[in-house]
């Protein structure tokens, strides 16, 4: 337990730390149609969001706003993604937010070649996008 709460107050500081100047993100507060912009050019390359859908490069994203990392069946997670899967990493607003700004703030040694979105308004727009994509109706 004293791990995990040591674990959370990390991320939240990596979180604060990796995106200054992004406020919190809601589905409210996004674009979500500027978010599917970015998730085309970005991210669609290797991962997909419908529920059942298949792995690629990257994880299916379907559900993982309050998922645990590296909780796919079936997709090899890297080695340090398993690592913080261990040790309580969780997907919400804050981890997802510092993992669009630098994955590598997040999981230092992981696979993900991605370097990271650099505007804050595209992290917003993302997460708003993601959140309803991913989620049932």
């Amino acid at each position: 337990m004293k791990i995990a709460l040591i674990t959370a107050a990390a991320l939240t500081a990596l979180a604060i730390a990796a995106a200054p100047g992004v406020a919190a993100a809601s589905e409210h507060d996004g674009d979500r149609a500027a978010g599917q912009r970015v998730y085309n050019t970005q991210c669609r390359a290797c991962h997909t969001l419908n529920q059942g859908g298949r792995s690629g490069v990257g994880p299916n994203l379907w559900g993982f706003f309050g998922r645990a990392a590296g909780a796919v069946d079936g997709f090899r997670y890297s080695a340090a993604m398993r690592e913080k899967a261990t040790g309580g990493l969780v997907w919400n607003d804050e981890t997802v937010r510092a993992y669009l700004a630098n994955p590598k703030s997040v999981v230092p040694s992981g696979s993900m070649s991605f370097v990271g979105l650099r505007n804050p308004k595209q992290i917003i727009d993302v997460i708003a996008y993601l959140r309803h994509e991913t989620a049932p109706h």
